[in-house]
């Protein structure tokens, strides 16, 4: 599932660029890994590829987007409308794969009733009201850590059945409601700890 995306953006600057079939040794080459998994990989979203031709880009394309669910757009809202959330509300990227937000909730006064690229703001007490209306089933929490908790759960009530969760907490919901963490401390400590595995290895091997 993380490599299909991968290969998504490589075929789109293909098509782009004229061609009309690809082959999985390009791709592999490409994202440094085995052309096998490569063609194990497309094999799983339906794609056929052809002996000497490999596989038809514009169509290893369709039956990628197919496969993640981006080939229809999903409406989702945000709670919480702070720094991340209001950079997450400015990424243009997330149309490209399908995700509209399409309202954000927070408690802030000083917040609410505004505009943050073309999404409204709107009191985290309209929450309940607003989301059944909509028929919004995916929610992405930007929330402090001490509000997470309970912004789930009113989400929860509302009908969402899949979170996005920027919080460091590990959220209790229902078996029937998927959460996807993205833990950027986490994220941030590996990166860190292979640096720091490089600047010894460049240490002991001065050129």
């Amino acid at each position: 599932m993380k490599r299909l995306p991968l290969y998504l953006r490589l075929i789109r600057g293909l098509v782009h660029d004229g061609e009309t079939y690809i082959s999985s040794a390009v791709l592999a080459k490409e994202l440094n890994l085995d052309p096998i998994v490569v063609r194990k990989d497309l094999a799983v979203t339906g794609v056929t590829g052809l002996p000497r031709l490999g596989f038809p880009a514009k169509a290893a394309e369709l039956s990628i987007l197919n496969f993640l669910g981006w080939n229809n757009t999903t409406d989702a809202i945000l709670c919480g409308a702070g720094s991340l959330g209001r950079a997450l509300l400015g990424y243009d990227g997330f149309k490209q794969h399908g995700l509209s937000i399409v309202a954000a909730f927070d408690v802030n006064p000083g917040v609410i009733g505004t505009m943050e690229r073309g999404v409204h703001v709107l009191s985290m007490s309209e929450m309940e009201k607003i989301v059944p209306r909509m028929r919004v089933r995916l929610g992405i929490v930007t929330v402090p850590a001490s509000a997470a908790q309970e912004v789930a759960d009113r989400m929860v009530s509302s009908g969402i059945k899949g979170i996005w969760n920027f919080t460091p907490v590990k959220l209790s919901v229902p078996d029937d409601i998927v959460i996807q963490r993205v833990d950027l401390a986490a994220s941030l400590a590996v990166l860190s700890h292979n640096l720091s595995l490089l600047d010894r290895h460049s240490s002991k091997n001065p050129t």
